[in-house]
């Protein structure tokens, strides 16, 4: 396997340079781009395996970037934000980003951020191809194919981020079960101290909005203080 791509999409340049430079000594082979246009452009003919994407761009802002480019193919995206606001990351979230860092933000934590995304896509994927079954898990009318990481509720396909299609999946495989946000964090996000992660409970309930807006509010159920159920819209099935 080659060295990991990964494109920065920032146009303050001091800030585009820092990450890239931060990102080539960790090891990543990087590209970089200052607008949204050359962004989708670059994403489109280089194909990276992750992006870092800042939310304010001139021409195409972040939001439209990134909906452009998860509509030609799945790839992780963690999104800069200049603001804190719970609205900018829902949107955010909603047209396809996996995470988000608020500015200023340190470079370490950025890396971090980075590996850990990266590494629960690899893993999705190495859990996908030993399934040791037909790869697909029906709840109701909500099938999900781990193998080709697909989702369709009734006749209609569903288009996932990698970390919404991680979310269902972990939810999908003990349907009927609250999995708590801690779990989640765990086992999705691959946090390996999710009771002191700074800003878990938040990250975890975006996802879920942003989950539900897709498939549907009622498939997943709130157990207010504990955490989040995925139930049969329909017929209550169970996964096969």
């Amino acid at each position: 396997m080659g060295t990991t791509k990964v494109l920065v999409v920032e146009d303050e340049q001091v800030i585009n340079q820092a990450v890239a430079d931060r990102l080539v000594a960790e090891g990543f082979d990087v590209r970089q781009a200052y607008d949204g246009t050359t962004g989708v452009a670059e994403a489109a003919s280089w194909s990276p395996d992750l992006v870092v994407l800042d939310v304010m761009l001139p021409g195409l802002d972040g939001h439209e970037v990134c909906r452009r480019v998860q509509a030609e193919r799945p790839v992780p995206v963690i999104m800069l934000t200049a603001r804190d606001d719970e609205t900018d990351v829902l949107v955010g979230l909603g047209v396809g980003a996996d995470d988000y860092l608020t500015k200023p933000f340190s470079m370490r934590e950025l890396v971090a951020r980075v590996r850990v995304l990266l590494r629960r896509v690899e893993r999705a994927a190495e859990l996908a191809r030993g399934d040791h079954g037909d790869g697909h898990l029906t709840v109701g009318d909500l099938v999900v194919d781990r193998s080709g990481r697909r989702v369709r509720v009734g006749a209609d396909d569903v288009h996932l981020t990698p970390t919404e299609f991680d979310l269902l999946t972990c939810l999908a495989v003990q349907p009927g079960t609250v999995l708590s946000r801690e779990e989640l964090l765990r086992d999705v996000w691959g946090w390996a101290d999710p009771a002191a992660a700074r800003g878990g409970t938040r990250t975890v309930d975006s996802h879920v909005r942003s989950l539900r807006a897709k498939i549907g509010a009622d498939r997943v159920r709130t157990v207010h203080g504990v955490g989040y159920a995925l139930e049969g819209a329909h017929d209550g099935g169970t996964p096969r």
